[in-house]
């Protein structure tokens, strides 16, 4: 396995259920490190890493719901509109529904079609193509 030059490492308040929802997405389990309440998943060429909370970890402060204040994961997807369905089919909160926008991008107006929702720890995943 090829690993990305960046890939967030998230600190979580329940790797299980943390591992269900990303899974239930279509996430692929690549390791886990079970001792340690670890696992690293991928999916469509993204890559997260995901630790449980406690007291030895990296964490600079105070950590409450909802985790990733001012920060959202931007996914590149494949087919977002099918990924759209499967989240409305698992009854996952929207947290902003699907839409086309324009960005300008180096002079140039791209349009995305993207939505947004929040995992069990509150990290924004915006999931676009």
């Amino acid at each position: 396995m090829d690993f990305n030059k960046m890939i967030p490492e998230l600190s979580v308040f329940d790797i299980n259920k943390t591992k269900k929802f990303y899974s239930r997405l279509g996430f692929k389990i690549e390791y886990e490190r079970n001792d340690e309440r670890f696992v690293f998943m991928s999916f469509q060429g993204s890559q997260f890493m995901f630790e449980q909370i406690h007291d030895d970890g990296w964490n600079t402060g105070e950590l409450s719901y909802p985790l990733g204040r001012g920060i959202n994961f931007s996914i590149a997807v494949e087919d977002v509109e099918g990924i759209y369905k499967l989240v409305k089919t698992l009854n996952f909160e929207i947290y902003r529904e699907l839409t086309r926008n324009q960005y300008q991008v180096n002079g140039a107006e791209e349009t995305q079609i993207e939505f947004l929702i929040q995992d069990p720890n509150g990290y924004l995943l915006r999931f676009t193509n």
